[in-house]
Protein backbone atom coordinates (compact mmCIF):
# COMPACT_ATOMS: atom_id res chain seq x y z
CA UNK A 1 0.00 0.00 0.00
CA UNK A 2 1.78 3.56 -0.64
CA UNK A 3 2.18 6.11 1.41
CA UNK A 4 -0.63 8.42 -0.10
CA UNK A 5 -3.38 5.41 0.01
CA UNK A 6 -2.40 5.13 3.76
CA UNK A 7 -2.38 8.53 4.17
CA UNK A 8 -5.76 8.68 2.66
CA UNK A 9 -7.04 6.42 5.56
CA UNK A 10 -5.26 8.67 7.70
CA UNK A 11 -7.20 11.81 6.49
CA UNK A 12 -10.25 10.08 6.36
CA UNK A 13 -10.08 8.96 9.69
CA UNK A 14 -9.48 12.72 11.14
CA UNK A 15 -12.25 13.94 8.52
CA UNK A 16 -14.93 11.57 9.62
CA UNK A 17 -14.38 11.90 13.37
CA UNK A 18 -14.59 15.60 13.84
CA UNK A 19 -17.88 15.68 11.77
CA UNK A 20 -19.18 12.99 14.03
CA UNK A 21 -18.05 13.79 17.20
CA UNK A 22 -18.73 17.44 16.19
CA UNK A 23 -15.43 18.78 16.76
CA UNK A 24 -12.88 20.95 15.09
CA UNK A 25 -10.58 19.73 12.97
CA UNK A 26 -7.92 21.73 14.83
CA UNK A 27 -8.62 19.61 18.05
CA UNK A 28 -8.21 16.82 15.75
CA UNK A 29 -5.14 17.16 14.13
CA UNK A 30 -3.69 18.03 16.90
CA UNK A 31 -4.42 14.86 18.66
CA UNK A 32 -3.06 12.96 15.53
CA UNK A 33 0.00 15.56 15.43
CA UNK A 34 0.92 13.98 18.58
CA UNK A 35 0.60 10.45 18.00
CA UNK A 36 2.18 10.69 14.89
CA UNK A 37 5.09 12.13 16.60
CA UNK A 38 6.16 8.55 18.18
CA UNK A 39 5.77 7.10 15.25
CA UNK A 40 8.23 8.67 12.94
CA UNK A 41 8.05 5.42 10.37
CA UNK A 42 4.85 6.92 9.40
CA UNK A 43 5.81 10.45 8.49
CA UNK A 44 5.35 10.54 4.85
CA UNK A 45 1.63 9.04 5.15
CA UNK A 46 1.14 11.62 7.95
CA UNK A 47 2.37 14.58 6.22
CA UNK A 48 -0.04 14.06 3.20
CA UNK A 49 -2.70 13.36 5.76
CA UNK A 50 -2.09 16.41 7.28
CA UNK A 51 -2.19 18.29 3.89
CA UNK A 52 -5.16 16.67 2.89
CA UNK A 53 -7.59 17.86 6.07
CA UNK A 54 -6.13 21.18 6.17
CA UNK A 55 -6.72 21.63 2.56
CA UNK A 56 -10.24 20.75 3.09
CA UNK A 57 -10.25 22.56 6.25
CA UNK A 58 -9.31 25.87 4.35
CA UNK A 59 -12.00 25.15 1.57
CA UNK A 60 -14.83 22.96 3.30
CA UNK A 61 -17.25 26.32 2.25
CA UNK A 62 -16.43 25.49 -1.28
CA UNK A 63 -15.97 22.09 -1.47
CA UNK A 64 -19.14 21.90 -0.05
CA UNK A 65 -20.85 24.32 -2.43
CA UNK A 66 -19.67 21.61 -5.14
CA UNK A 67 -20.83 18.63 -3.21
CA UNK A 68 -24.40 19.80 -2.85
CA UNK A 69 -24.61 21.26 -5.65
CA UNK A 70 -23.65 17.30 -7.93
CA UNK A 71 -24.88 14.96 -4.88
CA UNK A 72 -28.43 14.96 -6.83
CA UNK A 73 -31.43 14.89 -4.19
CA UNK A 74 -28.83 14.88 -1.21
CA UNK A 75 -28.23 17.56 1.57
CA UNK A 76 -25.28 17.02 2.96
CA UNK A 77 -26.79 16.13 6.35
CA UNK A 78 -28.56 12.93 4.93
CA UNK A 79 -25.31 11.79 3.92
CA UNK A 80 -23.77 9.09 5.95
CA UNK A 81 -20.41 10.92 8.18
CA UNK A 82 -18.10 8.72 6.18
CA UNK A 83 -19.31 9.38 2.34
CA UNK A 84 -19.52 12.95 3.86
CA UNK A 85 -15.65 12.63 4.64
CA UNK A 86 -14.39 10.91 1.56
CA UNK A 87 -16.32 13.58 -0.27
CA UNK A 88 -14.59 16.58 0.95
CA UNK A 89 -10.94 14.97 0.88
CA UNK A 90 -11.70 13.51 -3.02
CA UNK A 91 -12.96 16.77 -3.70
CA UNK A 92 -10.19 18.89 -2.49
CA UNK A 93 -7.73 16.55 -4.49
CA UNK A 94 -9.43 16.99 -7.52
CA UNK A 95 -10.26 20.62 -7.34
CA UNK A 96 -7.00 21.99 -5.43
CA UNK A 97 -4.32 19.44 -5.58
CA UNK A 98 -3.09 19.33 -9.25
CA UNK A 99 -0.20 16.39 -8.17
CA UNK A 100 -2.92 13.74 -7.69
CA UNK A 101 -4.69 12.61 -11.30
CA UNK A 102 -8.53 13.12 -11.08
CA UNK A 103 -8.96 9.23 -12.03
CA UNK A 104 -6.73 8.59 -8.81
CA UNK A 105 -8.04 10.60 -6.24
CA UNK A 106 -11.73 9.07 -7.25
CA UNK A 107 -10.98 5.42 -8.00
CA UNK A 108 -9.16 5.46 -4.12
CA UNK A 109 -12.26 7.67 -2.82
CA UNK A 110 -14.70 4.98 -4.38
CA UNK A 111 -12.68 1.83 -2.65
CA UNK A 112 -12.74 3.64 0.88
CA UNK A 113 -16.39 3.82 0.49
CA UNK A 114 -16.66 0.44 -0.51
CA UNK A 115 -14.90 -0.90 2.22
CA UNK A 116 -15.85 1.44 4.89
CA UNK A 117 -19.59 2.37 4.09
CA UNK A 118 -22.46 1.07 2.80
CA UNK A 119 -23.41 -1.09 -0.22
CA UNK A 120 -24.36 1.67 -2.36
CA UNK A 121 -21.91 4.57 -1.23
CA UNK A 122 -19.23 3.36 -4.04
CA UNK A 123 -21.31 4.43 -6.77
CA UNK A 124 -22.50 7.70 -4.97
CA UNK A 125 -19.38 8.86 -4.32
CA UNK A 126 -17.90 7.84 -8.11
CA UNK A 127 -20.85 9.91 -9.42
CA UNK A 128 -21.10 12.67 -7.48
CA UNK A 129 -16.85 12.84 -7.92
CA UNK A 130 -17.35 12.37 -11.47
CA UNK A 131 -19.47 15.77 -11.55
CA UNK A 132 -17.14 17.41 -9.42
CA UNK A 133 -14.05 16.48 -12.06
CA UNK A 134 -16.45 17.72 -14.53
CA UNK A 135 -16.98 21.08 -13.40
CA UNK A 136 -13.46 21.36 -12.69
CA UNK A 137 -12.67 20.86 -16.03
CA UNK A 138 -14.29 24.12 -17.03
Amino acid sequence: MSARTKARKRALDMLYQADLRGESLAAIVNAEAKRAASEPDRAASWLYAREIVDGVSDHQDEIDELIMSYAQGWTLERMPHIDRALLRMASWEIVFNSEVPTPVAIDEAVELAKEYSTDDSGRFVNGVLGRVADHSRD
